[in-house]
Parts: C-alpha cells; structure tokens; sequence
C-alpha cells in the first residue's frame, strides 16, 4: 500500500515537471530555443499572481486568469523585440542572452520582493483529499496533473487542427519556405513564445500553491523542465508528459528510500535515459 501511494504521488508529481516543461518544449519545437530564462520567468509569473492576490484579495486562480493576458503580452514583446534578433544558425547568441535574461529577472524578483519565501494562499483546496477506496490523494496534485493532460491536449489540437498550427508546424520545417507563402516567421516566434508564457502562468500557479518560491528557485525549475523535455524526446509534448511523470516517479521513489536521495535519484532517472536513449523516448519535431 506504501508504494502504491508513492507511485502514484511521483505521478502527480509528474504533471507538475510537465507543465514546467511544455512550455519550453513548444518553443524550442518551433524555433530551437533554449531558453535559460524559462524557470525565472515561472517565478516572475508566481510573484505577479501572488502581488494580484495580495494587492486585490483575489483568489490565486482567478489572479492567474488575470496573469495570463499580462504574461502573453510579455511573451510576445520578448520574444518580438529580443530574442528574435539572436535567432540564426550560431545556437550561442540565444543562450547568452537567454542567460543574461535570467540573471536580470532573479536581481529584479530580488529587489523588488526580497530573498524571502512566499506562498500563494491555498485555503482548503490545500487540504482537500478524494478518497479512492485504497489510498486517498490530495485535490490539489489531482487537479495540477489534469491540468498538465488538459494543456497537452490543448496544445496538439492547436498545432494540428488550427491554422495556426499549420503556420507553427510550416515554420518549425523550412522559416524561408514557410515566409515565401506569406508566413512571417517573426510573428510566428513572437506567438509561439506568447502561448508558452500562458503555460508558464499555468505552471506558476501550481507551483505557488504547492511549494514556497523565492527568486533564486528559477534555475532549478528550468533543470526539471530540461530534464523532461530531454527525457520525453525534443519536439514531443506527450514526450514531455512522460518525461515530467518519469522525473516525478524517480523523485517519490528515491525519497522513500531515503529522503535525501529525492533530488539526486531524479538526476539518475535523467541520466539513465540519456544512456540508453540519447535522443529521448518519443523523438519527434512538429510535423
């Protein structure tokens, strides 16, 4: 029974890494982005949930829902006016800048709110449990796992039923091409980046209701999402899942084992896969 809870907590668990994950896996699947500002800018969306909260006294999800526009619009002019100008055959411009990214929005989240933790208020959603017969698990894990599925669900039905999806999908394959047919890859870029900003709201709230955040934690969301990008396959969002759900198991595992091997044991899971499958589990690009 103890290691039926633990498998199934890593892969709630799991959905969380996801959503920290999908994000920068729908980036670098359209445009080959790395972006080492990813996981600050997680934390830079949980401390504006939290300052709407705070500011307004609203609750953590519907200061999200207000987030998110706020977080898109930021997407689009980063991505538009910056990282577009770094983008080319040279991979190193992007992951400079991206870096100086990062270290700008970690002295701006600490100037602005301090080296304190934070937590966004949970209420009795913090507490709430669904009994299952064998096991009880907690609403909360439940609802950050259905939201992990519902935002993959949501991104394939987008890049493969929309036109915009088509535009994506045509962009990621051959940018000369696809701006010959009147496509502005450009703009392509700015809205890929300003989507995944809605999943970084997304991921920002879960991670603010479940754990505290500080400004320096940024770094360690970008490895876990790295991890399971890398894990899952480049390109693949069920690969992504899977990648967040394997991190996820490793982690629940190694700390029953021993609590101190929690983080370590999801570093083995990473490096294991990468062993035996250097290109992930599901490589695919968008196509």
């Amino acid at each position: 029974m103890i290691w039926l809870d633990t498998l199934v907590q890593g892969i709630l668990l799991g959905g969380l890494y996801a959503l920290f994950a999908a994000g920068l896996s729908l980036v670098f699947g359209i445009m080959r982005l790395v972006n080492l500002a990813h996981g600050d800018l997680i934390v830079m969306a949980a401390y504006l949930i939290l300052l709407l909260v705070t500011l307004l006294g609203l609750s953590p999800f519907v200061a999200a829902a207000i987030a998110a526009p706020l977080m898109y619009l930021i997407g689009w002019g980063l991505q538009k006016h910056l990282l577009n100008r770094t983008l080319g055959t040279d991979i190193l411009p992007p992951l400079l800048v991206t870096f100086g990214l990062s270290i700008a929005l970690q002295n701006a989240l600490l100037e602005g709110f301090s080296a304190d933790s934070q937590r966004l208020p949970t209420g009795e959603i913090s507490t709430a449990s669904v009994d299952l017969g064998v096991m009880t698990v907690g609403v909360l894990p439940l609802l950050t796992f259905g939201s992990a599925v519902a935002v993959i669900v949501g991104l394939n039905q987008l890049f493969y039923r929309t036109e915009l999806g088509r535009a994506f999908r045509a962009t990621s394959d051959d940018p000369t091409t696809a701006s010959l047919m009147g496509i502005r890859p450009s703009d392509i870029f700015a809205k890929a980046t300003a989507i995944a900003m809605l999943v970084v709201t997304l991921a920002a709230l879960y991670l603010g209701m479940r754990s505290n955040f500080d400004p320096n934690i940024g770094p360690a969301r970008l490895i876990y999402a790295f991890q399971a990008v890398i894990i899952g396959g480049l390109g693949s969002l069920w690969g992504t899942l899977a990648g967040g759900i394997i991190i996820g198991l490793a982690q629940t595992i190694g700390a029953a084992i021993n609590p101190e091997w929690q983080i370590l044991a999801g570093h083995v899971a990473f490096l294991i896969v990468l062993l035996l499958r250097p290109r992930g589990l599901f490589p695919r690009a968008f196509d």
